[in-house]
């Protein structure tokens, strides 16, 4: 592919790279031979993982497989330390610049590719932090250009990443380059509220209107008015107050509970998630009405092992906040190519747990790995390793090896993985890899379960 295909711009705050779209010819597989789908992201990735941007149903094709990554010299084709490789005109390759009409091969599945006409502008930000938030790698520099531009709107933004992210930074640097930063910025945990409690927490409830309300108590919207109110882990909010949310975001008013009389606010929303909204949609778990309410702008954070560039800058970063006794920890480049293999399935926020403790234990003032945690630890997020099966685990919960160290929502989610890893594989086991089967004993949609068993990929042809 000849490097005039995409073109690069720098302006004095925004570096903008001009490229082409391009198509994706399926030629083969059960149901989708013959679809053309056209590209304009910057990053495509390509897997049977439900998080991928073009997933296959393919049982040859890892979770994730490959990306197609725009550059300043063209569509750069990268395998993803697959279990099959990926090859290119019938040649396996590692990383190549894709040529007009090349074949590609995921797995089973056959791919043409080819650049088309239309342009696509991509704007990366040219500085490597926005508010509290670290990132030199075109991922993190093209969020940032996205920020610098919502952040001084009163625009509802929806931040999806993995636990350990940073969506709680997003939020913050939000608020903070917003004209509302004098405001107050009230954060609501979705996932630490009992159900039963949510809504008198969300909009407030007047006295007597149920058993211990004692007194008149405000909402996070009402305590948010003149500011931001940030609905983290928004995926864990039950049904039956979906609509309830909804009718308060179009209207901008709020009733309390017990009460009868609305109430007028005046709040940004941000909202935050661990969970792909768009397909908790599809699954039947979440509104559609409301996931369009809220993803006026979407914001995806990279898990630190598709940004691994960055990893030299956060932990240069975490040492410098540290309280050494005037100690200077080295970092040597071996350490450094460690810590860009390994796989973070606790993101930043272990990233920076692992800096803590190793600067802390050094020795010879040298950051060791040996200090990292044990990758049999909850990695279930690994795209290629072998797994065992959950229907032969005693409990499939591993108590015992919670570490206390991690934050409460990093154990929390690993503990819910390791749970339905084994209730999902125990019921394939008992219906015979009967999915409708499996779904009518849990009581969910058959849709719904589909997507939890390609969530945690667990297959009822092998469970079968």
């Amino acid at each position: 592919m000849s490097g005039d295909i995409t073109r690069t711009r720098v302006s004095t705050d925004l570096e903008r790279l001009t490229t082409h779209a391009y198509t994706l010819e399926i030629l083969d597989g059960d149901g989708d031979k013959g679809e053309l789908r056209t590209i304009r992201n910057r990053v495509l990735r390509i897997g049977t993982s439900p998080d991928c941007d073009l997933e296959l149903d393919d049982e040859t094709t890892s979770r994730l497989h490959a990306r197609i990554e725009v550059d300043p010299f063209g569509h750069r084709l990268i395998d993803e330390d697959s279990k099959n490789g990926t090859f290119v005109n019938d040649m396996r390759i590692r990383d190549v610049y894709l040529t007009p009409g090349a074949r590609v091969r995921i797995g089973g599945v056959h791919l043409r590719y080819q650049p088309g006409e239309e342009e696509v502008e991509i704007t990366l930000a040219k500085s490597n932090r926005f508010g509290r938030m670290l990132g030199g790698s075109a991922a993190m520099r093209e969020i940032f250009a996205v920020l610098e531009r919502v952040a001084p709107t009163d625009m509802t933004v929806l931040i999806e990443g993995e636990s350990g992210t940073g969506k709680e930074l997003v939020a913050d640097a939000i608020h903070q380059h917003s004209k509302r930063a004098s405001g107050p910025l009230v954060v609501f945990d979705c996932s630490a509220v009992a159900p039963n409690l949510i809504e008198s927490e969300l909009f407030g409830h007047v006295k007597g209107a149920f058993t211990g309300a004692t007194g008149s108590r405000s909402g996070a919207f009402e305590r948010a008015n003149g500011g931001t109110l940030f609905l983290d882990e928004l995926g864990e909010l039950p049904l039956d107050l979906q609509p309830k949310l909804l009718r308060a975001l179009e209207s901008k008013m709020v009733r309390p509970v017990g009460g009868d009389r609305t109430v007028k606010v005046d709040a940004r929303i941000v909202a935050a998630t661990n969970r792909n909204l768009a397909k908790e949609v599809d699954a039947g778990n979440f509104r559609q009405d409301l996931y369009y309410r809220l993803a006026v702008i979407r914001v995806v954070l990279p898990p630190l092992r598709r940004r691994a560039e960055d990893i030299p800058l956060l932990v240069n970063h975490f040492l410098g906040e540290l309280e050494l006794d005037e100690r200077d920890v080295q970092v040597g480049y071996d350490t450094i190519l460690k810590l860009q293999r390994h796989r973070w399935p606790g993101n930043v926020r272990e990233l920076r747990n692992f800096v803590e403790r190793a600067a802390l234990l050094a020795t010879d003032n040298r950051l060791e790995t040996r200090y990292l945690m044990p990758p049999s630890f909850g990695d279930t997020r690994t795209e290629n390793k072998p797994e065992a099966d959950p229907a032969q685990s005693p409990t499939g919960l591993a108590l015992a090896d919670l570490d206390a160290d991690l934050p409460f929502k990093d154990a929390k989610a690993r503990l819910i993985e390791s749970f339905e890893r084994a209730y999902w594989g125990r019921l394939l086991d008992k219906t015979n890899g009967n999915i409708s089967a499996a779904a009518r004993i849990a009581g969910i949609h058959r849709k719904s379960a589909e997507y939890l068993l390609k969530k945690l990929d667990l297959r009822p042809s092998d469970q079968a």
